[in-house]
Order: C-alpha cells, then structure tokens, then sequence
C-alpha cells in the first residue's frame, strides 16, 4: 500500500486555469454553453485580464444567427484586433457575408464592426461592403454607414476619395431620413476639421436648406451637429440671415440645453449680418428665457452655462437687463458658480437695479466663506466705478462694512476704497479719518498699501499725515516689497507737499531703502527719487504728483479684444467659451492626445538642445565668450551721452574686485530720456559703485564725514565727467541761494 497516496497536497490543483476552462466551453457542441463562455470572456476582459490566447476559438463564434452572441463576438474583436492583426483575417468573410444579411440590424452591425478595427489589413475589404451599405435600402444601415467613411477617412483619406466615399456622402446630406442627414453632416465635419484643405465640406444654400428642413426630426445629437455646422455658413445678404435665424429660433425652447446653446451661437453669429434693428431687438428679447432656464439645471450646466453667458453679454450686454434676480447667488451653490454669478451681476448692474444689487451684495458680505465675501466687497467697489450716479450709495454700504469691524472685510473694504478714490478724486475725502481709524487692525500687504497710498494721495488733508507714515516706519525693513514701495512713494509725495515736517523721514525712507533693502525694484525707486529731489525738485513734483491715468471696473488682463471675442462667440458651447480662450491655446489641429505631447517633448528638448549647445562652456572657449540677454539688455542706449558698459579687463597680478563691474540696479537711470532731464544727469550712473570699500569701512565704524552731502554726492561716486547741463549746476550750486525746504533737506544730510 502507497502511504504518499494519502498525503495531503497542499499546491495541487485538479484544473488547468480559467483560461483552459473557457477554451473547453468554447469548442463545446452545445450552443447556450458556447455563449455562456463568450459572456465569461468579455467579463474577464472588461475587468482588466488577458483573454488574448482565446481569439481564434472565439472568432469560431462569430457563424451564428444569436445577434446577442455576435454582438459578443464582435465587441471581442475590437478591443483585440490590434494585437492580433493577422488573425483578424480569420473574420473577414464573415464580415462580408453579414453585411449581406436580411437583418438590417446585422448589417448595421457588420459594418459598424469593420470600421472599429482599426488595422490596415482590414482596410483592403472594407471598400465594397461600406458601397453597399451607403446605398442599402434601410435608412439604419446608411446612418451607420455614414459614420464608418469617417473612420476609414481618419486612417487612409486617399483611399477613402479614390472610391468616391465623399462624394456618396454628400449625397446622404440629401436623404430623405432625417437622421441620415445628421449623421452624414457630423462625418463631414469631422473629416472637413483634419482635412488639410479644408474643402471637404463647405455649406452653401442648398446644403443649408437641406439641413434646416432636417433639424426639427433629429435627435438631440443631430440637431448640435446640424447647428455646428450652420454656423459656418455666411449668408448671402440680410434677409437670408434673417430666414435662417427664424427657422433656428424654435431649438431655443428644447430641453437639452446643449441644443439651446448651440443655437444661441448660431443666432449671435447670424446677428451680426442683419441690419434691422426691430428684428434684433425681438430676437434678443427671444433669446433671454432659454438662457434663464439653463440656471434650473445641475451646479455643473449652470457653471458652463453661466460662463457663456458671460461672454453673450460682453457681446449684447442689453440680453437679460431685466432679469438681474435669476443670478443672485442661493445659500447650497457651489463656490464656482457664486463666483461666476457676481460677475454677471456687476454686468448687468445699471442705474435702475443698482439698489437691489447692493442690497444683494451687502448680504453675501456676512457670509461664512472668506473668498466669496471678498469677491463681494470687491463688486460693490466696481458697482461704483461702473455707475458714477450711485457711487455715493456704494461708498455708504462700504462704510457700513467697515463698521463692522470684521478684519477681512475691513481690509477689502480699504482696498476698494482706493480704487474709487482713483476713480473720483477729492469727492469722498471726508470718509479718510475713519479708514485711519482702522490702521493698526490691517495686517495684509494690499490693505496696507491701499491705505498708505491714501494717506500720500491726501497728505495735504490729512493733519497727522506724517505721524501715520511714522507708525508704518517702524517695520519698514519686514514689510512686504509692495508695502515697501508704497511707503517710498507716500514719503516723497508727503516731503514735497509738506517739506517742512518731513525732511527727517524722507531723509531716513531713502537711506534705508538704498542702503538696507535688498530688493531691487525698491531700491532704484529710492535711487529715482533721491536723484530728483537732489537735483530738481520741479521736476519731481511734475513726476511724484502728476495726475493719475484714469481707471476702469475691469482691468486691462480681463477685457476681451474685439477679435477674439468673435472667435469665442463663434465657439460658444464648447471648452473654448469655458476657458475664454481660442480653441488654438490648448489643443492643435486635432486632439492633443499621447503621440502629438510626447513628439512636442521632443521637438522642445531638441531645441533646448540646440540652444544649450550655443552657450555651452565648450562652444564658448572656441572663440569670444558670447554676451547673454541682459548684458545686452543693458548695452541698449537710450539717448545717454555716456558710451555703453563693457567690462574692463582683469590683471593677472592684481585680484578682482567688484569696483569696476556693473551695478545693474543703477542702469536704470540710464533712461533718462523717460525723465524728462538732460542726458548728463542719469548718464553716468553705469558705473555708480556705492558701496565701495571706504564706504563699507565707514558703515561699520558708524562714521559720517561732515562735508558729505549723500544726495549731492551721489552724483559723484563713479558718474565720470559731468556734461554741461551737470556743470552748469554745480556753478549755480556754489552761488548763494535763498533758504527753502530743500536745502534744508540737503543740509540735513
């Protein structure tokens, strides 16, 4: 007797794998057992598992008259003929014999099966059966049809023109069935985009006409592709345009509001060929329901829908003037869609509902999301700007908020006050001393740089103005950069309008910046004034306090040029009108997909390559060491009468010191075109070197010399000769002079 015979055996299995199970059922006599195998094929497919071994027992399969098991069979072969291409084959004449078939729906299956299997191979037997189905009695079999010339012209468009498929495609646009139609204007879209000539498909009147008695029968699908391409056509004159609007009117009451906005672009479009203005003003009237109702959808239509209308009314702001309440924000919309609301309230913000809106706005400012509040404070500051009657009301609202004193709101709150101080100079002075009563609850650098730039705008006004710019002072050093400069120009404005309280902090502002600050742009701002002041302090006046440039509610980055609000209403209803950008900014002539990003990483590298290679170390010791962008930059002349930087040579004896390199903060008083100075007084900054060794030794001992006068000395560290115009000052210089506020200021120093 075997003892091992009883011995457990814990790694054995009594089958071959599921794979081997299925391969068995496959071959089985029994035919609800084959396609219970086929329906086990797909589910492991469909989960991720390789059933690739088993084509050739499925493809067996495919000789029956199941339509369920061949539909099966078929959705096998397309998710594996790519990597099985010379067994495809195998089902090729099944293919031809089901394109034969009585069924309609066999057909229609067959050829939409040949079309998806993408191997060239197939290509050779896909000709004849696809000229049959283009012309099978069944309207089912010709929709289907349609759309597989577009899938063979995306593989080889040669062959698709040599056996005449265009052709029979146009001729489709002429079928009876309105969903034929619609399928054949969707394939010939489609091949008109990645047509290099673009002349696969271009709409004339009786294509137009044609596709206008199809719209009212097509499904949804049909109709936003019969619109899409009605839009493409330009009528002959205004009455044309004019018909077609009229027959394009009734989609705007359809359900799906894909279709509602698929036609408000072609009637936006059509608008701008029609010279009447009674029909205008009727069609836009039409044009303003179906835009409301899109708001009763889910969060994410609204978002979409809501960006559209964005732009329709940047185009036609006189679309929904009386429909202002549809967009006050509800307490459940998401974040996204408030933000998207404000700004259709502040553009339809007028004289009449001026009340309502800051009403509304006043209330979204006691809300509990800091974002949405501050967005919130910030529209009733562009309701001001935008309507100058009802400016006085926004300014009370804002009051009120600050009087709230909750810190963020306060804060956006100074910062809108600013702008409506730009807007309308020395008409809300009065409201100043409660905005300084707020000064020490302000911790933000905007808020801070709004209120400084207050209190220099109105320093003539204000008592205490030097002893708020003191308080700001003290943490001058660990302020934000914006802050930083702010409080330079707030100085210098509060020195040339009050010189006699102010020598001292001008003074101390614009050694510090020069001297301590690391900044570059506070630094040669410093530098800029302290060159004024020493010099001509008319001119700094004409400089510091000159008039402001006039602002609008909307900044220069988000106003929207003529021409590419055309090319966006054109694209309204798709990711362009999302992302108010051109279709071109974030795809190519096709979709962007794998192979066009991996063959632009490529065509980059090769250019950083290419451009590496010109500076690399090696290409640079063959010859010249070549000069890059900003020593060019700074060769640029700008009318100086000092010769262009070049760097002096270096001895081999003697160590390199910064003495004689670029100071490329100073060269930026080399414009001194922009100044409207002569030439000899920025001209030789160039070679300004301030913080020289003795200079360095002088900081560190603490030791200032009594002659020195900084702002009249720094004309001489390095400047080189003076031109006459510096000449001349020096002579009026050394005669005497009557006191004023700015010798006083120079003496100081």
């Amino acid at each position: 007797m075997n003892i091992d015979a009883f011995k457990p055996k814990f790694f054995a299995t009594s089958t071959k794998g599921e794979n081997a199970e299925l391969l068995v059922d496959l071959n089985s006599e029994y035919r609800e057992r084959r396609k219970d195998a086929v329906k086990r094929v797909i589910a492991n497919m469909t989960v991720g598992k390789d059933v690739s071994s088993l084509f050739p027992q499925v493809v067996k399969n495919m000789q029956t008259e199941d339509l369920e098991m061949k539909k099966l069979v078929y959705l096998y072969l397309m998710n594996y003929a790519k990597s099985n291409p010379d067994l495809v084959i195998l089902a090729v004449n099944t293919f031809v014999k089901d394109t034969d078939h009585v069924n309609p729906l066999i057909r229609a299956l067959a050829i939409r099966t040949m079309g998806c299997i993408r191997v060239d191979k197939i290509l050779d037997h896909l000709c004849e059966p696809l000229r049959k189905c283009l012309q099978d009695d069944n309207p089912y079999v010709r929709k289907t049809a349609a759309i597989c010339v577009a899938k063979l012209w995306d593989l080889d468009q040669e062959r698709a023109i040599e056996n005449g498929f265009v052709t029979m495609l146009m001729d489709l646009v002429s079928d009876s069935t309105p969903m034929v139609v619609a399928n054949a204007v969707t394939a010939l879209a489609e091949m008109q985009e990645s047509s290099a000539t673009k002349d696969v498909f271009v709409v004339n009147v009786a294509i137009m006409n044609k596709m206008l008695a199809a719209l009212n029968e097509c499904t949804e699908w049909g109709q936003i592709a019969i619109l899409t391409s009605l839009a493409d056509y330009r009528p002959l004159d205004s009455k044309e345009a004019e018909n077609i609007c009229e027959r394009v009117v009734p989609r705007l009451q359809h359900a799906n509001g894909s279709v509602v906005l698929s036609a408000i672009r072609v009637l936006m479009i059509f608008l701008r060929y029609i010279k009447s203005e009674e029909f205008i003003k009727g069609l836009v009237k039409k044009m303003s329901p179906p835009l409301v109702s899109l708001l009763a959808s889910a969060p994410e239509v609204q978002y979409v829908s809501l960006r559209n209308i964005n732009l329709i009314l940047q185009k036609r702001p006189d679309i929904l003037q009386n429909d202002v309440r549809v967009f006050f924000c509800k307490y459940n919309d998401p974040p996204y869609v408030k933000r998207e609301k404000l700004e259709i309230m502040i553009k339809l913000c007028n004289d009449r509902n001026i009340d309502q809106i800051l009403s509304e706005l006043k209330e979204y400012a006691s809300e509990v999301d800091v974002d949405f509040v501050r967005k919130a404070v910030r529209a009733i500051g562009r309701c001001a700007i935008i309507i100058d009657e009802a400016s006085e009301r926004c300014v009370n609202v804002l009051l009120d908020l600050i009087n709230t004193k909750v810190n963020y709101v306060v804060q956006e709150a100074i910062i809108v006050i600013k702008d409506i101080f730009r807007k309308y100079p020395k008409r809300y002075e009065a409201i100043i001393p409660t905005l300084c009563q707020n000064l020490d609850s302000l911790d933000e650098p905007e808020a801070k740089g709004s209120l400084i730039w207050i209190i220099g705008e109105y320093a003539e006004r204000i008592d205490n103005a030097d002893e708020l710019i003191e308080n700001f002072l003290e943490t001058f050093l660990e302020e934000n950069s914006q802050v930083q400069l702010q409080l330079l120009t707030a100085t210098v404005k509060l020195f040339l309008k009050k010189p006699s309280q102010s020598q001292e902090i001008v003074h101390r502002v614009l050694q510090t910046a020069t001297q301590e600050i690391d900044n570059p742009d506070t630094r040669d701002r410093a530098y800029v004034y302290w060159r004024l002041l020493s010099t001509d302090p008319q001119a700094a006046k004409a400089v510091v306090l000159s008039e402001k440039p006039p602002i609008s509610a909307e900044s220069s980055a988000d106003k929207i040029s003529p021409a590419l609000m055309d090319e966006l209403i054109n694209n309204i209803s798709t990711l362009a009108s999302v992302y108010h950008k051109p279709p071109t900014a974030f795809m190519g002539n096709k979709a962007y997909g794998a192979d066009a990003v991996r063959k632009a990483a490529v065509a980059d590298a090769r250019d950083e390559e290419q451009i590496m290679g010109d500076d690399s170390p090696v290409a640079a010791g063959a010859g010249a060491a070549p000069k890059n962008a900003m020593a060019d930059l700074l060769d640029l002349d700008f009318g100086s009468s000092e010769p262009a930087y070049s760097s002096p040579p270096i001895s081999g004896n003697k160590p390199a010191t910064n003495s004689g390199g670029p100071n490329y903060s100073a060269d930026l008083f080399d414009m001194s075109s922009d100044m409207g100075s002569s030439s000899g007084v920025f001209g030789g900054m160039a070679g300004m070197n301030v913080m020289n060794a003795g200079n360095q030794q002088q900081q560190s001992q603490g030791i200032m010399s009594p002659t020195t006068n900084h702002f009249g000395d720094l004309g001489g560290f390095g400047f080189g000769q003076p031109s006459g115009g510096q000449q001349q000052q020096q002579q009026q210089a050394q005669q005497p002079k009557q006191p004023s506020a700015v010798n006083d200021l120079l003496d100081l120093f």
